[in-house]
């Protein structure tokens, strides 16, 4: 009954048999083999063009590096002022990318919008020696409040980047979450809306650690063979890491196991919609639900053993993922439902 994060989860099935088949005999390595060029012809596949692919282990690298390929040191990136960047990363996007700062931005729900990107590129002194130099929009998707951008939604930012000569990193943590809510191809969301680089994440969708970069233009990764490997994060068993992407992407795994995880987050909110004093902060549109309950009815469910952050206040965030159960999702609801009523 662990509703903390997406993190808590054990690997796929499908994930745990690849690497399991990659344990057997030799393979070269620092991904000459060919399970990772299999991962990156898929990619292609997958966003429909060729690709630069990258690997490496956790979201925070993908991230870090994937914007150092971006910004110079005196550049800004913007991003939302709950983007994970800013608040879960202790940093890492500044020491890569040598100094470059992160210019905050409001918005609903966990989401920029053009007014407030406008806004504060309208505060930049562009051109200015004095000033950081507007380089790098950030769009996290799915957000940090379990919310979705639409392929228009980041079309419209990303064309403001462009008019300020910047590039658009995304961070796609949740990506396939994203995706199985939009029901749209990967490239919709991303390249064909000027997304130049993604971190298409897989960690918390089923696998024990991979990340990829994916640059869509691939001018821009050329250094990039350098910056993972000066990172840390060019594995010589590099077949361990593909070994995951390869069955995540196989037969549409990925999209299988987001599609679970967010048909949870649903029931879950429709669910906890019905508590007398519930009600939920933003639209559910990913597998996190953010919602405000009672406090009576936040102590009951965690002296009853639920696990969950307490968020701000009286929210608490509930995160579901690849192998939520059913029953768990409905104890959680019919437990809320009988303390509130005892209350």
């Amino acid at each position: 009954m662990f509703f903390t994060s997406d993190n808590v989860t054990g690997a796929a099935p499908e994930i745990m048999a690849a690497l399991a088949a990659a344990n057997e005999g030799p393979q070269p390595s620092y991904g000459a083999d060919p399970i990772t060029e299999r991962v990156e012809r898929r990619l292609c596949d997958l966003f429909e063009r060729e690709v630069a692919v990258f690997l490496v282990a956790t979201g925070t690298a993908a991230n870090a590096l994937g914007l150092a390929a971006l910004t110079p040191p005196w550049g800004a990136v913007y991003c939302h002022r709950e983007a994970h960047i800013e608040r879960d990363e202790a940093g890492a996007p500044e020491f890569f990318t040598g100094g470059s700062k992160l210019v905050l931005l409001p918005g609903p729900h966990g989401k920029t919008t053009p007014a407030a990107l406008t806004a504060g590129l309208e505060e930049a002194w562009t051109g200015s020696v004095h000033a950081v130099q507007p380089a790098v929009l950030s769009l996290t998707q799915a957000t940090e409040s379990g919310t979705v951008y639409t392929a228009e939604e980041v079309a419209a930012l990303t064309a403001i980047a462009r008019s300020h000569n910047m590039r658009t990193q995304m961070d796609g943590a949740r990506f396939a979450n994203a995706v199985a809510h939009l029901g749209c191809a990967p490239a919709d969301v991303t390249w064909r809306a000027g997304v130049d680089v993604l971190s298409f994440g897989a960690t918390k969708n089923g696998a024990l650690a991979a990340e990829a970069v994916v640059f869509f233009d691939t001018d821009l990764a050329k250094d990039f063979g350098w910056r993972r490997k000066r990172g840390g994060h060019l594995f010589s068993k590099m077949r361990f890491l593909s070994a995951q992407m390869d069955a995540y992407l196989a037969d549409g795994l990925w999209l299988r196991l987001a599609a679970h995880a967010n048909a949870m987050a649903q029931r879950l909110a429709q669910g906890l919609a019905r508590v007398p004093g519930a009600a939920l902060r933003d639209p559910v549109q990913a597998n996190e639900v953010f919602v405000t309950l009672p406090e009576p009815v936040i102590a009951g469910l965690e002296a009853a053993g639920f696990r969950f952050y307490r968020w701000e206040g009286s929210v608490i965030r509930l995160v579901t993922a690849w192998n939520t159960k059913a029953e768990d999702v409905e104890a959680l609801v019919d437990a809320a439902a009988r303390i509130a009523g005892e209350t």
